[in-house]
């Protein structure tokens, strides 16, 4: 045991005004040869406490390191000494109720303060009682991330399994909140600590004017690390091995380090071949071939394109919602052809929008003669949700949100059922909303993903219990009556999963939770339940984000931007939660934020959470001919199992396999017979086109393409369009 935690063992949790009584009744009473312990003494200003004025010291332990007996008798020589002190009159505390009377007691206290000034003055009060750690503890490694100033922590188990912590800050107001904390749970059992749940913190606002939030964090950010470090020495002390760390990869402004296999695997292709890009320039600028691709994409893909892009401007890498108005553009300057890496319905999107807008002769092409399937698409076909539409349908008023990646004929199909606007994971939220606000007495019909659609029932039951004014932050037209008035007439599919997200399981957020819950947290909107609620118990504090790739990725850039505009050393971790294939976006925007960086040293770490029952190694010197898992991704490590789809409905896996059938090697050779007499040999490759008409004598196209246009016309308006509140409101039913 150090010697910092013998003294914080004999102060129990008598407070940090006892340590200071302590600490002067030694000084004055102790002989000067004392051979265990020399004290030095910093004095400060006096400061009122109970009635009492002391002079605030700084209590050091120098010397060398004892035996575990001396610091028995250590322990027992300073717990004697302190209950001599007179001054100290601090009663034991030994119960969680003594602990939750001391929370509460610091909660009242700053409740009582309406002024903000006074809440600074008490803030700027508990500040002077928190002993400053030693410059040796004021280490990377002790650093509470999110805090607006610089925050570190230490923790210690006592042999009673109490826990006494340390923290400081460069900032006396954040060293105030510190303090709070500390005073509030210094000397409590673990367990006790870990029952303690950053709610319990929200009920009070007890920051200063103007950076009232922010400043709130570094409460529950700091409990968070309490809570991480709690749970390694518990696991350390039952013997248990560390948490296993998951692969990540931690870029600097000079260099990107992989660590784990698979990160690994991501990094040697975030620099391309020069010889593959030049040949990929070549045959583009030669035949007038655009290219779109998504952002769930082999990295050795999208590096290449991210490289050639500098020499061939008609490459476009992005959601699926953009990608078809890129192709557009991209015929629009004189494109032949469109190449598009990324799912079926993807590509049928494309060559939609394209002939709508008389483009009917350029070519698009996929990437595989292969079905390039995708897991919600196929949901969306199956009878389960055709029951879930006719069922809709018997409903009115009522509008089907369907999710943007699904086929062409999937949205023609649910239309001619029941009025249907399309979403992405960034819009849902204000669509439902908007459509609620809209259209009175209104059901919502959401699918096919399953996950997404549980996702937006529970933001909505948490908006039912925020205040209005809250409320009208996420939405104007809408208040906690609003809110709860429509909590029973949603409904979502529950039949539909994306195989990409399916892996945050139980196992996963686990580790999650016991590595890396002081870490930014981000989320796809369709990932599980458990994922979601880490997220955005994250996003309450600063520390998270819910959204699309998009929203992940501004989020990402934001936070790092902030940390190069500090200009002090940090190590800023974010789990990854979503498709481990957006790593080159990703990559490229912290690179670029870190070229700002002036002294300090600033390193971004991308955590990839994979599932490790889902991980699985491929044949490292087979031929890359031999199986298609070896053609979907050039690694020795992959996440799911490496055979079939490539991946388990059960298992998971942080790369999409349908979306890894878009391979460099397949883009090159779809290229080259392009303009050939052998381009006969593509014609498995061209993406569908639906000329077949609907029984209501609308084509496929036209009728699937309808959903997408009100969903344009909300994202430019605001509002739904009035053809659809139409088919809403005056739809025939039987």
């Amino acid at each position: 045991m150090e010697q910092s935690c013998v003294l914080r063992q004999a102060l129990g949790a008598r407070g940090v005004v006892s340590a200071q009584a302590l600490c002067r009744s030694l000084r004055t009473n102790s002989p000067a040869s004392n051979p265990l312990i020399e004290f030095s003494t910093r004095p400060t200003h006096k400061l009122s406490l109970t009635g009492k004025a002391y002079p605030l010291t700084t209590c050091n332990l120098d010397g060398p390191k004892k035996s575990s007996k001396q610091h028995s008798t250590i322990s027992a020589a300073l717990a004697e000494r302190f209950n001599q002190v007179s001054d100290a009159k601090v009663p034991e505390i030994n119960t969680h109720e003594d602990m939750a009377i001391r929370l509460n007691r610091v909660l009242t206290e700053f409740k009582a303060l309406e002024d903000p000034r006074d809440r600074v003055m008490k803030l700027l009060e508990y500040s002077s009682l928190l002993p400053p750690l030693p410059a040796s503890e004021r280490i990377p490694s002790n650093r509470v991330m999110g805090c607006t100033a610089q925050v570190w922590l230490t923790a210690e188990m006592g042999g009673d399994g109490r826990m006494y912590f340390g923290a400081d800050s460069d900032s006396q107001i954040t060293r105030g909140f510190c303090s709070c904390l500390i005073n509030a749970l210094n000397g409590a059992l673990a367990e006790e600590v870990l029952q303690v749940k950053t709610e319990d913190l929200s009920t009070i606002n007890i920051g200063v004017a103007g950076g009232a939030s922010s400043r709130a964090n570094t409460w529950h950010n700091l409990l968070i690390s309490m809570h991480k470090r709690i749970r390694a020495i518990l696991a350390k002390n039952a013997g248990k091995p560390p948490v296993e760390p998951f692969p990540s990869l931690l870029i600097s402004a000079e260099d990107i380090a992989a660590q784990g296999s698979f990160a690994e695997a991501q990094a040697k292709y975030l620099s391309p071949d020069a010889s593959k890009v030049a040949k990929l320039v070549d045959v583009l600028k030669e035949k007038q071939i655009g290219v779109v691709a998504h952002f769930y994409m082999d990295p050795e893909v999208q590096g290449v394109l991210v490289a050639s892009k500098q020499q061939w401007p008609h490459i476009q890498i992005s959601d699926s919602l953009v990608m078809a108005d890129r192709a557009l553009k991209m015929a629009e300057a004189g494109c032949k052809t469109i190449a598009v890496l990324g799912v079926d319905f993807m590509s049928e999107n494309v060559r939609a929008i394209l002939d709508r807008a008389g483009f009917e002769k350029v070519r698009v092409y996929r990437m595989a003669s292969e079905k390039i399937s995708c897991s919600l698409a196929d949901a969306a076909t199956s009878p389960k949700y055709l029951q879930f539409l006719e069922a809709a349908s018997r409903s009115h008023p009522s509008l089907h949100v369907v999710y943007i990646n699904t086929s062409l004929q999937t949205k023609a199909q649910a239309h001619e059922l029941v009025p249907t606007i399309t979403c992405t994971s960034s819009n849902v939220v204000q669509t439902v909303l908007q459509a609620f606000a809209q259209i009175p007495h209104l059901t919502v019909w959401y699918g096919p993903d399953s996950y997404m659609g549980a996702n937006l029932a529970e933001l909505f039951r948490q908006m039912a219990n925020m205040t209005n004014a809250e409320i009208a932050e996420i939405h104007p037209m809408h208040d906690r009556n609003s809110i709860r008035s429509l909590l029973h007439r949603l409904h979502y599919f529950h039949d539909g999963t994306c195989i990409v997200h399916d892996l945050f399981g139980e196992e996963v957020v686990r580790r999650v939770e016991e590595g890396y819950c002081d870490a930014f947290l981000t989320a796809h909107f369709e990932v599980p339940g458990e994922m979601f609620s880490l997220a955005m118990e994250a996003k309450k504090r600063g520390m998270g984000v819910v959204g699309s790739t998009q929203n992940i990725l501004d989020f990402i850039t934001q936070c790092v931007q902030e940390a190069v505009n500090r200009n002090i050393d940090e190590h800023l971790q974010f789990v990854l939660g979503t498709e481990s294939g957006m790593v080159t976006a990703i990559v490229t925007a912290v690179r670029n934020a870190l070229k700002d960086v002036r002294s300090a040293n600033v390193e971004v770490e991308i955590i990839f959470p994979v599932s490790s029952d889902a991980m699985s190694e491929t044949p490292s010197s087979g031929d890359a001919k031999s199986s298609e898992g070896t053609n979907l991704m050039k690694l020795s490590i992959v996440p799911g199992p490496s055979s079939g789809e490539g991946c388990s409905i059960h298992g998971g896996c942080a790369s999409c396999p349908y979306m890894k059938m878009n391979s460099l090697v397949s883009l090159l050779n779809v290229c080259h017979l392009v303009d050939t007499s052998q381009e006969f040999l593509l014609s498995a490759y061209e993406a569908q086109r639906f000329e077949t008409s609907m029984l209501s004598g609308h084509s496929i196209a036209d009728l699937g393409c309808e959903p997408i246009l009100h969903m344009r016309h909300f994202q430019s308006s605001g509002k739904l369009p009035d053809k659809l509140v139409y088919q809403v409101l005056h739809r025939h039913r039987e």
